[in-house]
């Protein structure tokens, strides 16, 4: 089920209206079925993946707190802790590894041996991929970490467990929330709230805009130029890239958004996900703001264990490529996806060690940092290395980055941006102008977000009229100008294949 299509909209208003008429005791147990009737409407089988991860998860928290309790030697207890923890990860990774590595990992050992010319024949599986399932396995992998290092309590109801686990609203495509967070607050349902109701509204009429009027438009140019990209080369090329930077914002944040409004309206607050993250001055900083769960993530369980900055600088920057290209491959089972995470951390990396002469030029030229001019050069650049490698994102595969950054530089053809063959590319002249005017309220919102502006909280101000007048003019703007394919045909969300 998706946020853009009709069931939702007829199941969100069900659960909600339920959920606060039935008794506190029962909430959850609600909340659990909507949120397994929501993930089964993919795939019904595919729910015993999230039931298995589940009770994995669950069972490893009892055993840890009972290790915690019971055994009283620290160096023993510390190993038997470890031993848990180690089970917890390995069962949940190998089934993580199955159904989205396996194959991946069988082309490469088939490689390999062809090199050293011993042809093997190993099988293909044909696995289709359960939604969501790096998320949900991070999210409970997390809660068995955040158990072992004491932040949190063992919940020893199930329920409450299994309803943290496969929230709907962030279910499929994050944010990856932490037990000290979600979990605490789904174990104390909260009573109707109106304000909030209200707030959650409004952030979910922003992630429907961002995903069907925004992402969804420009997906028809970026799909058409990058679907035949030898006749598209050129300007066409980087116009489409640039586009495509754009598409991957609107569409993953536009989830974000609307998980978040969902979660509200239920009383539930779930952390910020996006932070303006094309404004960011540095790629550190742009990590900083993208997909802030995942980020934050990698840092708590990967990277401060492998060392953090604790060892050194050289330590310090391979503990940073081994974290981004283990993001990459996250992403997907593909050569082009660790590229493109170790390419970010290659960004960063150069970044701080070109530093030292970052700041001596600026002090040999007088420039001031704080001045207006250089950080828009400063954003401008980011984007730039940023949506550089978001080709190997988007790409069928390695060598199909190789072919479409070839042919984006080795034809000039800079006039086209100047006539009308952009409107040749699968948007009209008029639908192309309403894209642009969209982004350039898309930089409004994320400008006024980075001076601490927030818009929903400004309108939320306003007389009871406006904001009638505001919703009602919202919903018929996104029903008219949103994108919705042949017959209805809704769009997915492009992290829904990770």
């Amino acid at each position: 089920m998706l946020f853009n299509s009709i069931e939702f909209l007829i199941f969100y208003p069900i659960v909600v209206l339920i959920y606060f008429i039935i008794p506190k005791k029962i909430k959850h147990i609600w909340l659990l079925i909507a949120s397994y009737y929501f993930y089964m409407c993919w795939n019904v089988k595919y729910a015993l993946l999230i039931l298995f991860s589940t009770i994995i998860t669950y069972i490893s928290g009892l055993v840890l707190e009972k290790v915690k309790n019971l055994i009283f030697d620290e160096k023993k207890r510390r190993t038997y802790k470890k031993l848990v923890v180690a089970l917890s990860f390995a069962l949940n990774l190998t089934v993580l590894f199955y159904f989205k590595y396996i194959n991946f990992a069988l082309n490469i050992i088939t490689k390999v041996f062809a090199h050293m010319n011993i042809q093997l024949s190993v099988p293909q599986f044909d696995i289709i991929l359960p939604v969501g399932i790096s998320f949900y396995t991070f999210q409970a992998l997390s809660y068995t970490m955040d158990v072992y290092r004491n932040e949190i309590y063992a919940e020893k109801n199930f329920f409450k467990y299994a309803l943290f686990v496969s929230f709907f609203p962030q279910l499929v495509a994050g944010p990856i929330e932490r037990s000290k967070n979600l979990l605490k607050q789904l174990a104390i349902p909260q009573k109707f709230d109106l304000e909030d109701a209200k707030e959650g509204l409004l952030l979910m009429l922003w992630g429907f805009f961002l995903k069907i009027v925004i992402a969804d438009r420009v997906a028809i140019f970026v799909d058409t130029v990058y679907g035949d990209y030898n006749t598209y080369a050129g300007w066409y090329l980087i116009v489409a890239t640039i586009l495509f930077g754009v598409q991957i914002y609107c569409d993953f944040y536009g989830y974000s958004v609307i998980a978040t409004g969902a979660a509200k309206i239920l009383r539930i607050q779930l952390m910020e996900n996006f932070d303006a993250p094309y404004l960011a001055t540095s790629v550190s900083e742009f990590w900083r703001r993208w997909h802030i769960s995942l980020t934050s993530w990698f840092k708590d369980y990967l990277y401060i264990p492998l060392g953090g900055s604790r060892k050194g600088k050289v330590k310090k920057y391979v503990n940073k490529m081994i974290v981004f290209a283990t993001s990459g491959l996250w992403h997907g089972a593909q050569t082009s996806f660790v590229i493109w995470g170790i390419l970010n951390g290659l960004y960063q990396v150069m970044g701080e060690i070109i530093q030292p002469l970052r700041d001596r030029a600026v002090r040999w030229l007088h420039l001031d940092r704080n001045s207006m001019g250089h950080k828009l050069l400063q954003v401008v650049g980011t984007f730039v290395f940023v949506d550089f490698s978001w080709i190997f994102f988007r790409a069928d595969g390695t060598r199909e980055a190789m072919r479409i950054i070839r042919q984006m530089f080795s034809v000039r053809n800079p006039w086209i941006l100047f006539n009308d063959a952009l409107y040749g590319c699968g948007l009209d002249n008029k639908s192309f102008s309403l894209m642009l005017v969209c982004i350039g309220i898309l930089i409004f919102a994320d400008f006024c977000k980075v001076k601490g502006i927030q818009i929903r909280k400004v309108i939320l101000k306003q007389d009871y009229w406006f904001r009638c007048l505001f919703i009602v003019c919202s919903v018929m703007f996104i029903l008219i100008f949103g994108i919705y394919g042949s017959a209805y045909n809704e769009a997915n969300f492009i992290y829904f294949q990770f």
